[in-house]
Order: C-alpha cells, then sequence, then structure tokens
C-alpha cells in the first residue's frame, strides 16, 4: 500500500512537471483518442528529456555542488506576541 502511494505520487509529479511546460497536457484530454494521446505523452516525455539533457552541463563533475549556507534568523522578542 505504502508502495502504491509513492509511486502515485513520483506519477502525479511527473505529469505536474510536463502540464507546467507543454499547453497541449495541460489542456482537457477527455476527447482525445487513446492512442493520439499515447503519442502526445509520448512525445512531451522525449521533449522534455532532451530539454533536461541540454540544460545540464555536461562537463561538470558531480562533487562540484555546495550545500546552500544555513541563514542566520536574529530572533526578535516581542512583548505583544505569545507562542501557544
Amino acid at each position: 500500500m505504502k508502495q502504491e502511494a509513492l509511486c502515485r505520487k513520483d506519477v502525479e509529479r511527473a505529469f505536474e512537471v510536463l502540464q507546467s511546460r507543454f499547453a497541449i497536457v495541460a489542456g482537457p484530454s477527455r476527447f482525445w483518442n487513446k492512442h493520439v494521446l499515447h503519442d502526445i505523452m509520448t512525445a512531451c516525455i522525449i521533449m522534455h528529456n532532451i530539454i533536461i539533457e541540454d540544460e545540464r552541463d555536461v562537463n561538470a563533475t558531480i562533487n562540484d555542488w555546495m550545500q546552500a549556507p544555513i541563514p542566520i534568523v536574529d530572533m526578535r522578542v516581542d512583548e505583544n506576541t505569545r507562542f501557544q
């Protein structure tokens, strides 16, 4: 059951990415033929992968990433503010 929920979440995230990038996926799909819809989704996935691959820096090594610095937060005490 937990594995099914994780898979569903992954599929929903992937679909949201495609919807944000391609307008044809964001529109209503119930009027499309099932085979045409399959071809549209396949084409969008392939184009998405091409875009991601094109944006990736091929010459960068995996060890060149840097962790974001931890922000320093200055807490202000306000006598009118109470936490419950």
